[in-house]
């Protein structure tokens, strides 16, 4: 598969993953700091299933990583080359900013909307953010659930696993990280999920956004350090 049809599916894999997920919480999931409509399970679901359908979808020409931390990760582990690393990672943050532009259209059309503070499913932490937990849980929460991710991605395609059942068993991993960390962060675990949505948000989204490109970066390399110790791959 040449590199541009590789790079195109992860920008559509990515705007897909934003729309959906981020999609779920604005529209029809939470709105300021308490769950209504499909609440918290609907909301891990919806960027559950969205992994799922899109590794089925784009898994075939890209590997559907769709977050650059897993990229990155990849490339420590000497799974994706330098070149492929940056075009991936490029492609995920340009087709997650069309993903929060698409959702941004679709929730002005509502009556009474206003972009507040972590608007369109922005991630972030403290006072007036989900549970109003502090930086240092935020930190922790993205750093450990990457790593947790990380680690079932590498086992689920490694050599002597049974690669029909990846897409799933990743979707399910990341509906069990968001029923977790919903609260703490809204969920990152992907620093172009964060991007999209906290350019158009601004304000604190935009302040905070640097814990949800290096936490993800920082837990997705330590399960590539490690991967060896629990893998044969």
């Amino acid at each position: 598969m040449n590199s541009s049809k590789k790079y195109a599916a992860e920008a559509l894999g990515t705007f897909a993953l934003v729309l959906f997920g981020c999609g779920s919480a604005v529209i029809a999931g939470i709105t300021g700091s308490g769950p209504e409509g499909i609440g918290l399970l609907g909301i891990a679901l919806a960027f559950g299933l969205a992994v799922v359908a899109m590794a089925y979808t784009i898994g075939p020409i890209s590997g559907c990583h769709i977050n650059p931390a897993i990229s990155i990760a990849m490339l420590a582990a000497g799974k994706l080359s330098a070149k492929d690393t940056v075009g991936y990672v490029i492609a995920q943050c340009i087709g997650a900013i069309a993903g929060a532009g698409v959702l941004y259209v679709l929730a002005t059309g509502a009556t009474g909307f206003t972009m507040g503070e972590w608007a369109l499913g922005s991630n972030g932490w403290g006072d007036g953010y989900g549970g109003g937990y502090d930086m240092k849980s935020a930190l922790i929460a993205e750093i450990v659930f990457t790593f947790l991710f990380l680690m079932v991605i590498f086992g689920t395609t490694a050599k002597n696993a049974s690669p029909q059942m990846a897409g799933l068993a990743i979707g399910i991993s990341l509906v069990l990280i968001h029923l977790v960390i919903i609260p703490i962060t809204g969920t990152s675990v992907n620093p172009a999920r964060s991007l999209g949505p906290a350019l158009f948000a601004g304000g604190m989204a935009l302040q905070q956004l640097w814990l949800f490109i290096v936490a993800p970066i920082v837990g997705g390399l330590a399960a590539a350090l490690l991967r060896k110790i629990f893998i044969d791959d």
